[in-house]
C-alpha cells in the first residue's frame, strides 16, 4: 500500500485516491460514494458545520445558516485574503478552505484506517489566466492551507496529467492522447504520450508534449445559462423609469456560485429597495427582492445547474421554480444553452488549437481524446474539441474520479 494519497480538491466535487493492491483507488467520502461535493453549510439552527450532500440537504430543507460552494474559485483572487460573516462572526476565507480540506482529510483517514501526512494535490494548468504571480500565489495558498490541517509534505500535479496517468493504467498500447479535463472552474488540456512501456519511468517530462488551460468551466456555463433564462424573470435586462438599465451586478452575483452571498449584504439590499421604487417593471424586481429576503440564491443556482446537466441528454428541460413568488415554470432548450455559452466554447476551442501549435503536432496525429471532468458532457463543447482532432477516437473516463485516481498513482511514485 502507498504511503501517500492524492487529493483532488475540485470546484464542484472532491475525491481522495490511495493506491492499494486489488482495491479501488478512490476512498469513500460520503454515504459510500467517492465524491464529496465541495460545499460547506454553517447550520445556525443547531450550530453545526455540514459538508457535501448533507450540507446541501440542510440548506434545501430550510435550515437557517450560510451555504458556501465553489470554494476553489477563491484561490488566486483578492477575496482569498478577505473574510465573510458567519453567525455574526468574521470567518477568513483561508479558514473556510481549511474547514473543508481538513474534513476531506479526516474522512479519507477514517476510511483508510491510517493517517496521511503526505499528499499530491491536483491543480489546474492555470488557477488564474495570464497572471503568473497570481497563479503562483494560488498554489502557495493551497499548500499553506493543506499544511495547516496536517499535511506535512505536499506535491502538486496538473489535473489533466493526473487523468492521463489514470487512463494509462488501462491501455495496452502506446498512444498520443489529448486529455480534456473540463471541470467546474477550469478547462485543462494535456497532450501526452502514454503506454504500458512508459509507466515505470520516474521522469515523464519528455512524454508531456504540451499543457494548456483556460479559467472556464461548469460554473461559468451555469452563470450564462442563468443570465439568459432565469434572471430576466427577476428583472435582468429591464429598465428604470429614467430609461437607464437596471444594474446587472445583482444578477451576475446571483448567477455566480462564489458571489451569491454578496447579494445578501445590507448595502446591496438597501440599494435594491431604491431600485424597486424607480423600476419600469417593479413586479420583477419585487420578485428579486423576495428571493434575496429568503436567501434562495443557491437554490436557484441549483435549479439552473440541474437543467444544464439534463441538457447534455435532452433537447429541452423544464425548470419548476416553485420558490419564486409567484411560482414559475420555465422551459429551457439546448439551443438557448448552446447560444449562451458560444463565446466560452470558442475560447476553449482556441486553447486546444494553441496547445497543438505549441506541441508542433498536426491534429491527425492525435490517437485519442480522453474526456474527464464533470462538465465534459456539455454537448457543444465536446463537439468543438472533437472537431479539432476529427480522426481521434473519443474515450470517456470517470468524470469525477479519473483525476483523483491518477493523483493516487502520482503520490505512490513521488512518496512511495
Amino acid at each position: 500500500m502507498a504511503n501517500a494519497c492524492g487529493v483532488d480538491f475540485g470546484t464542484s466535487n472532491s475525491t481522495v485516491g490511495w493506491v492499494r493492491p486489488g482495491q479501488p483507488a478512490l476512498l469513500p467520502l460520503e454515504d459510500g460514494k467517492p465524491t464529496l461535493p465541495s460545499v460547506v453549510f454553517f447550520n445556525a439552527d443547531d450550530d453545526q458545520v455540514r459538508y457535501g450532500r448533507a450540507a446541501l440537504a440542510d440548506y434545501l430543507e430550510g435550515y437557517e445558516g450560510r451555504l458556501m460552494r465553489s470554494l476553489k474559485s477563491l484561490l488566486g483572487t483578492s477575496l482569498m485574503e478577505g473574510q465573510t460573516e458567519v453567525a455574526g462572526r468574521a470567518l477568513p476565507f483561508r479558514q473556510l478552505l481549511a474547514h473543508f480540506i481538513g474534513e476531506v482529510k479526516r474522512r479519507a483517514e477514517r476510511e483508510a484506517g491510517r493517517t496521511f501526512d503526505r499528499a499530491v494535490f491536483g491543480r489546474p494548468v492555470y488557477f488564474v489566466d495570464d497572471d503568473a504571480e497570481a497563479d503562483r500565489l494560488a498554489e502557495d495558498t493551497l499548500a499553506e492551507v493543506a499544511r495547516s490541517v496536517g499535511f506535512c509534505e505536499i506535491g502538486f500535479q496538473y489535473e489533466p496529467i493526473a487523468a492521463a496517468f489514470d487512463y494509462e493504467s488501462r491501455i495496452d498500447r502506446e498512444e498520443l492522447v489529448l486529455i480534456a479535463d473540463i471541470g467546474g472552474g477550469t478547462s485543462d488540456f494535456s497532450l501526452v504520450r502514454l503506454g504500458p512501456g512508459r509507466t515505470d519511468r520516474a521522469d515523464r517530462r519528455d512524454d508531456i508534449l504540451a499543457t494548456g488551460g483556460v479559467h472556464i468551466g461548469g460554473t461559468d456555463f451555469d452563470k450564462y445559462l442563468s443570465l439568459v433564462s432565469v434572471m430576466p424573470l427577476l428583472g435582468h435586462g429591464s429598465a428604470l423609469l429614467s430609461g437607464a438599465a437596471v444594474p446587472s451586478s445583482y444578477y451576475f452575483n446571483l448567477a455566480t456560485w462564489h458571489t451569491i452571498n454578496q447579494a445578501y449584504t445590507r448595502k446591496s439590499i438597501a440599494q435594491l429597495a431604491d431600485l424597486v421604487r424607480d423600476a419600469a417593471e417593479p413586479d420583477k424586481l419585487k420578485r428579486l427582492q423576495r428571493l434575496i429576503d429568503e436567501r434562495a440564491g443557491h437554490w436557484l443556482a441549483m435549479q439552473v445547474e440541474e437543467a444544464k446537466i439534463a441538457l447534455s441528454d435532452a433537447p429541452e428541460v423544464a425548470l419548476d421554480l416553485d420558490r419564486l413568488d409567484p411560482p414559475e415554470s420555465l422551459r429551457v432548450g439546448r439551443e438557448m444553452f448552446t447560444t449562451s455559452i458560444a463565446g466560452l466554447v470558442d475560447n476553449v476551442g482556441a486553447t486546444v488549437q494553441r496547445l497543438l501549435g505549441d506541441a508542433g503536432i498536426a491534429p491527425e496525429r492525435v490517437d485519442t481524446v480522453f474526456f474527464t471532468g464533470g462538465s465534459s458532457g456539455v454537448a457543444s463543447l465536446r463537439e468543438r474539441i472533437a472537431a479539432i482532432v476529427p480522426d481521434a477516437r473519443r474515450v470517456e473516463g470517470d468524470l469525477f474520479g479519473s483525476i483523483g485516481a491518477g493523483l493516487a498513482i502520482d503520490a505512490a511514485r513521488k512518496f512511495g
